[in-house]
């Protein structure tokens, strides 16, 4: 090149030259990657969390810390190289990492941008080259550091924000369902009235889906802490030490701290080739987002009105819900979880057809794969929180609509099919029905039951424990 554009600097790469901007850490294989691959402009600093970048730093610092045990890299590059990489997995270089997420498949150009952003800080930091590929990227590929990043950053963003907001929940509907126990409602079966119940037993429904929501994934933990590095190119480990894996987990294990106790793969060709563990969790957040769209919309439901549908409940007024009818409000909280969490689940369909780009040692979608499966947790982890602060734990429930419904409600006759048989109750709830009355005045009139016997029977609490009355 005869002449440096001004603000850029030339770096050399395998291809030929490349003009740099002058101040980026980053080198010519980043730069190359932001030229050719300007399609989303969604990064892969993703805009709702750092952790796909921070597992990088913590992969390269582990991996230096490993190379310098196994004495295959020098004293100073190591500590260099884990001082640069410190910094990255605390995220104070995250707008060096300007990569789009629709790139080469393997993500070879964010593991490369890694690799340059590192190398260069530990130059500066040592005074000596420290080389991107021979020293930041020794005894790894870009084929076992990414999907070892996807399981980092999923670990991450699991157990440190998602577990918090999905126990937050579990824990506000637990305390709605104690406060209001005791309180009769009628039930509902395909949106028609049913046998009566609890309302704190409809509520522990919700608590229960979500608590076995995260038993399945505390068990897919394990999964995530089974690292993939070792594995290099192929899977077969070429170029890397054989107790580079092993040290290496035991590495990471100490950085991350806490519960993580990472292992090495059992089987590396299986981890470069396949998604199976970013399936299974993708797959468990799928069915959480399906039981927030259901919590959301039995809310929605039961505070439908306030004159003309259930008016079971009333939901906090948070703002205006009309721009042309005054006084309307609406229930926005369910509805924003409700359109996150179908959000969540087209991100699973696509993390299911990037997963069968697993072809022959190398799965080819594991950009797309990072970023949807953290996009997923950050959007139920969000949805979360604003559902138990905003809507479970300030509604309040309609008595008197409840009530209502529940004496006028026919099916309580259910409870008399042992008694008087199912066709004669039906007789009695159609009569109920077509002339509006309580079931109790139509059953006195067409059974030899006494209203006393009949008000035992029909007692709606006792309905609620179930058995034979």
């Amino acid at each position: 090149m005869a002449k440096i554009k001004k603000g850029f600097r030339i770096e050399k790469d395998s291809l030929g030259e490349v003009y740099v901007p002058k101040k980026a850490l980053y080198g010519a294989q980043t730069q190359r990657a932001v030229e050719n691959f300007p399609i989303s402009g969604i990064k892969m600093d993703f805009p709702f969390t750092n952790s796909f970048v921070d597992s990088l730093g913590l992969i390269k610092d582990a991996a230096s810390r490993t190379n310098k045990k196994l004495g295959l890299l020098g004293v100073k590059k190591a500590s260099a190289i884990s001082k640069a990489s410190k910094e990255v997995w605390q995220s104070k270089h995250n707008s060096e990492f300007p990569l789009d997420v629709f790139q080469t498949g393997s993500g070879t150009s964010t593991n490369m941008n890694a690799n340059e952003v590192i190398a260069n800080l530990a130059s500066r930091f040592s005074g000596i080259e420290v080389d991107p590929n021979d020293d930041v990227n020794m005894s790894q590929s870009s084929n076992d550091v990414i999907p070892t990043a996807i399981k980092i950053s999923a670990y991450k963003d699991l157990t440190e924000k998602l577990y918090p907001a999905l126990d937050k929940l579990i824990k506000e509907i637990e305390k709605k369902e104690s406060s209001l126990k005791g309180i009769v409602k009628t039930g509902r079966t395909h949106l028609m009235d049913a046998m009566p119940l609890d309302i704190s037993q409809e509520f522990s429904a919700w608590s229960s889906q979500l608590k076995n929501v995260k038993k399945t994934l505390v068990f897919l933990e394990k999964r995530l802490l089974e690292m993939p590095l070792g594995g290099t190119a192929v899977g077969t480990g070429i170029n890397a030490h054989p107790r580079f894996a092993k040290n290496f987990a035991k590495e990471l294990s100490s950085l991350i701290g806490g519960k993580c106790k990472a292992t090495s793969s059992e089987n590396f060709f299986h981890e470069l080739s396949s998604q199976d563990t970013a399936v299974q969790v993708s797959g468990e957040l799928k069915n959480l987002a399906v039981a927030l769209m259901k919590i959301s919309n039995d809310l929605r439901w039961m505070n439908s009105g306030p004159l003309a549908g259930l008016s079971e409940i009333e939901l906090k007024a948070l703002q205006p819900g009309s721009s042309i009818m005054p006084g309307k409000v609406n229930p926005v909280i369910p509805e924003a979880v409700a359109m996150a969490s179908a959000d969540v689940i087209g991100n699973d369909v696509t993390i299911t057809i990037a997963a069968q780009s697993g072809n022959f040692q190398l799965n080819v979608m594991l950009p797309v794969i990072a970023y949807n499966l953290l996009k997923s947790m950050a959007l139920l982890t969000g949805s979360m929180n604003v559902l138990a602060d905003k809507t479970i734990k300030s509604f309040k429930v309609n008595k008197k609509a409840l009530e209502k419904a529940l004496n006028k409600n026919p099916i309580l006759v259910t409870a008399l099919n042992p008694l008087i048989g199912y066709k004669k109750a039906a007789t009695i709830a159609k009569k109920a029905y077509s002339e509006d009355r309580p079931i109790i005045e139509v059953a006195i009139e067409e059974t030899d039951l006494s209203e006393a016997k009949l008000k035992k029977i029909l007692d709606p609490i006792k309905l609620t424990k179930g058995g034979i009355n």
